[in-house]
């Protein structure tokens, strides 16, 4: 039997990163999980839980200010590095490239877990690219994963507001309400990430999971039909998406430490993505150059859209903020 593959996880608290964990933490016969986190991070106690009751080994570095030696110091040693570090911080895994070069890393995974677009169309994209550049410029082994928009963000608010525990934003329908978009469940990232990163097939590779093709009207059809109640629905025309997003990106040119404007932005984007060009499909994946992870692993079940209407509708989902 072959050794476990020795695993840096950068991000373990945040709700990818997290889940990302526990996948691995499911399949201790091929990884040996530590994870990387930054000094401010250190105390709180979603790493101290890590540390203490699931024993993994936890390194604390600097990611910004150490010396490249320092960096390399911490990566050498592991197979692989999988950064889930968060949204406005992707210029710090310019240093993490070359560092996991010099230190030997076999498999680098940048932070994607986002929806399927090409450059240009997302700014959310388009940082995320800087970081893929200098993978390749660096001709470091690399494994690229993106994701369907998340259950836990898709599903509409019920007038008797039975969802509402678990609701961060209730989605209105854009356009017609017709177009396919790929859908995962956030609890299932951790799994497909286990089944891909011991597979040779997904080295050099983008790769793209999911576990429905739904369009907004099927979503709330099916609400209704779980829950028994009939949904309000808002639509959202091309033209309105287009100028909210020019009102944000104004207002973000202002003030560019404006969070919920930028939280807003990235929403309009994606909204504009899925709905409005339709990016996030099996077709436009393979289309770009990704590898199917549900065509990859047929026996591995990830939670549909209905099961995880099910679980909301009995008040068991985590609510993501």
């Amino acid at each position: 039997m072959s050794k476990p593959h020795k695993v840096l996880l950068l991000g373990p608290t945040g709700y990818t990163g997290n889940s990302i964990l526990l996948g691995l933490l499911n399949d201790r016969d091929s990884y040996q999980v530590s994870v990387l986190v930054r000094p401010s991070s250190a105390s709180k106690p979603a790493v101290q839980k890590i540390k203490d009751e699931l024993g993994v080994p936890v390194l604390i570095v600097d990611i910004i200010n150490a010396s490249m030696d320092e960096l390399v110091k911490v990566l050498t040693g592991f197979d692989i590095f999988i950064s889930a570090i968060d949204q406005r911080s992707q210029e710090a895994q310019l240093r993490l490239v070359q560092a996991s070069k010099a230190a030997g890393v076999k498999r680098f995974v940048p932070c994607a877990w986002i929806t399927v677009v090409p450059p240009g169309v997302m700014d959310a994209r388009d940082s995320k690219q800087e970081t893929y550049l200098e993978i390749f410029k660096a001709h470091l082994p690399y494994t690229i994963i993106d994701v369907g928009f998340w259950h836990q963000l898709s599903f509409p608010r019920v007038p008797s507001g039975r969802v509402d525990y678990a609701c961060f934003v209730s989605p209105s329908l854009h356009g017609n309400g017709g177009t396919s978009t790929m859908m995962t469940d956030l609890r299932d990232i951790g799994p497909w990430v286990a089944l891909i990163l011991k597979d040779e097939r997904t080295l050099n590779r983008y790769v793209c999971t999911y576990s429905d093709v739904l369009t907004e009207n099927e979503i709330f059809a099916l609400t209704e039909e779980m829950s028994g109640e009939k949904v309000e629905r808002t639509y959202i025309s091309a033209e309105e998406n287009a100028a909210s997003r020019a009102a944000l990106e104004a207002a973000l040119k202002a003030d560019p430490n404006n969070e919920q404007a930028h939280l807003k932005y990235d929403f309009a984007q994606y909204d504009y993505s899925k709905y409005f060009r339709g990016d996030n499909t099996p077709a436009y994946a393979k289309y770009l150059g990704y590898l199917d992870a549900t065509e990859l692993y047929p026996d591995f079940r990830p939670r549909k859209f209905k099961e995880f209407m099910v679980e909301l509708l009995e008040g068991k989902i985590a609510r993501v903020s």
